[in-house]
């Protein structure tokens, strides 16, 4: 794997991501939930909540994938591990959207910032016509400065369970409304040339000017216990979201705080620098690779 820039000009490239304009945060399970407990962690939901409002203060327009729901509904109904049935996370997801959102309106609302449930589907992708509502709809709600909260619709469906802790949904959402900036939050700091839980000498990679077949194998691996997302699913995020013209990074949401450093150009996490494809078609993608 080569890089096209010198580490000057990918410092210069990181310090332009404060022009970006339209901007998908994507935080996962593990990184919403207290690792003792498996329970919301609040004073990181409300430090999140209070970044992408100052995001938006700064006349950004963000969009918020948030996983979490079959982890907050299993902790209500006392399961102690992610259940494996699916037509019980289905259940679970039903019980924990509603107690999520309901947690994401009232810190919002705090900082008097309005916000908007999407709930996606395969078929919200795949059809014609369900894809550009889509889009409207987001175009809208971001038009009138709303932050929309998107999560996998699980409930109805068990196609969106494959989609990778939200990885991969946050990429179609950012190809969808044409975003510039994908950042995607985990328990890891980046892409690293092995598991650095299981390889002490795995390098951290820092900035990927183009992915190739050989960066995918890199990339191998398994998720938390909480989420569902190994750096494989990030690695098909880049793909969909450098070949639809967006940047993307993928960091450690240890410190929320991550994210304004990240928008001011900071050297963290590890930067997907953006390869838009103008022959690179959402729907053709998805069904040929995602399902």
């Amino acid at each position: 794997m080569e890089n096209r820039l010198t580490p000057k000009e990918q410092k210069e490239y990181r310090k332009d991501l404060k022009n970006r304009k339209r901007i998908v945060v994507k935080i996962g399970s593990s990184s919403l939930s207290h690792p003792e407990t498996g329970n919301l962690d609040f004073t990181k939901m409300e430090r999140l909540v209070r970044e992408l409002c100052d995001l938006r203060n700064k006349g950004k327009d963000v969009v918020l994938v948030s996983s979490g729901a079959i982890a907050v509904g299993r902790k209500v109904i006392g399961l102690s591990k992610r259940p494996k049935k699916i037509s019980l996370q289905q259940a679970c997801a039903a019980i924990g959207q509603s107690q999520l959102m309901m947690t994401y309106q009232k810190i919002f609302s705090e900082y008097h910032q309005v916000t908007a449930q999407v709930l996606m589907t395969k078929n919200t992708m795949l059809d014609n016509l369900a894809r550009k509502n889509a889009q409207n709809t987001f175009n809208e709600l971001l038009e009138m400065g709303v932050i929309p909260v998107v999560n996998e619709n699980d409930t109805v469906s068990t196609y969106e369970m494959q989609f990778g802790d939200n990885d991969t949904l946050s990429a179609l959402v950012a190809s969808l409304i044409d975003a510039d900036l994908l950042i995607l939050l985990s328990d890891i700091d980046g892409l690293y040339t092995d598991d650095p839980r299981v390889d002490p000498e795995a390098e951290f990679i820092g900035f990927v000017d183009k992915i190739d077949e050989h960066l995918m194998e890199m990339g191998k691996g398994a998720g938390s216990s909480v989420g569902t997302g190994g750096m494989a699913t990030k690695l098909t995020a880049a793909k969909i979201a450098t070949k639809s013209g967006a940047d993307m990074i993928v960091a450690n949401a240890k410190d929320i705080r991550i994210l304004h450093r990240i928008v001011e150009g900071k050297k963290e996490g590890t930067l997907f620098r953006e390869n838009k494809n103008e022959d690179f078609y959402l729907a053709d993608y998805i069904e040929a690779t995602v399902y």
